[in-house]
């Protein structure tokens, strides 16, 4: 029999965990991003030159991208997604728990699979579409910035920090189809290998296991045979990505500087593919140090990329925090049943198109 006081014997008391998230906090505050401010204040004077008119148009495409990401939740929970504010929501709770929280993606998603779960999805679909919407919306983003360094070499060169962070995104995409191979063509095997794991893990039972093995395996079948639901979820996926890019590019253009779209898709590319790295909270740091520097390679003048950059992340990293503390918030108080059995991309299994 399981020794049911084992997970709590290897796990940190809550008082180093603390200590620990803070200090990494702290030094991520103190040696990443306070010198950037300190750097912009130099550029400072730009904010006088500031289009108010582009910085509304950012504003607004930040929250295209938040919105399309809802819709990609709401695809890949279908037919079970809840309604477009819920989803709203507990996207928002989750996006301020990974912009606090070093490798915060796994609190996240564990937040919105418990949530989910209490608005009436079913823990296949649940922890299928999580996993889908995460993975996949990270293989997206490795096809758009290969695209955009397959036409940027010829012309501007090659750097090895290109290098790095296009096999780091064949190993993410080798790793993402094995793991779909291996769960539909290799169910059996990996049935065995979760039973081994799973009674070695205390409080997991392999029966358990093994049923949400098969009914992932069902969930990710009806998926792949059904295109129109793929095609959303990538259409999706895709807005998500390029409105939050179109936005770091608007930003740009209202201090002033024009940068290639080519240009500016590979420095966004490459800025977030590496902050996938779980080093600080949502790349905190890694994103401003990389697009500063890629930015300024491709001729956009310091300071204007300065503070270009950290008014982008103002929005991009800063604002959603508050805003999904007030999500979660909300979400303690609301209704039961609040879930909607279907929506307008529900999976029909003998749809083929």
């Amino acid at each position: 029999m399981p020794d049911a006081n084992a997970k709590k014997r290897l796990a940190l008391p809550r008082e180093i965990r603390l200590i620990v998230s803070l200090g990494s906090l702290i030094f991520v505050l103190g040696y990443l991003v306070a010198p950037q401010f300190g750097s912009a204040r130099h550029s400072l004077p730009l904010l006088t030159t500031v289009n108010p008119v582009l910085v509304a148009i950012a504003v607004f495409l930040e929250i295209g991208a938040i919105l399309a990401y809802v819709e990609l939740t709401r695809t890949v929970l279908s037919p079970y997604a809840p309604s477009r504010f819920n989803t709203l929501r507990v996207n928002m709770a989750g996006l301020a728990i990974s912009h606090v929280v070093p490798g915060g993606t796994a609190p996240a998603g564990a937040l919105a699979y418990r949530i989910f779960n209490d608005l009436g999805v079913p823990k296949d679909t649940n922890a299928f579409g999580l996993a889908a919407q995460g993975s996949g919306s990270a293989v997206v983003l490795n096809v758009i910035f290969w695209m955009a360094l397959v036409v940027s070499i010829p012309l501007n060169g090659f750097n090895p920090v290109y290098g790095f962070a296009a096999m780091a995104g064949v190993f993410l995409l080798l790793a993402f189809f094995g793991t779909i191979v291996l769960i539909t063509r290799g169910q059996r095997r990996a049935d065995e290998w979760l039973r081994i794991l799973a009674r070695h893990i205390p409080s997991l039972n392999p029966d358990a296991v093994s049923n949400l093995l098969r009914r992932v395996a069902d969930r990710i079948t009806l998926l792949i045979n059904n295109r129109r639901t793929l095609w959303w979820a990538f259409t999706w996926a895709t807005l998500n990505w390029l409105l939050d890019a179109t936005c770091l590019w608007v930003f740009l253009w209202s201090f002033g500087a024009v940068v290639s779209p080519v240009d500016l898709l590979v420095a966004y590319g490459l800025a977030n593919v590496l902050a996938a790295i779980p080093l600080t909270p949502a790349g905190l740091g890694v994103v401003e140090g990389v697009l500063i520097t890629t930015l300024v390679g491709f001729g956009v003048p310091h300071s204007q990329a300065i503070v270009a950059v950290l008014t982008y992340r103002l929005v991009n990293f800063w604002i959603p925090i508050p805003l999904g503390g007030a999500a979660y918030a909300s979400l303690q108080w609301r209704r039961p049943g609040d879930v909607t059995k279907a929506t307008p991309f529900e999976i029909d299994p003998t749809s083929d198109a």
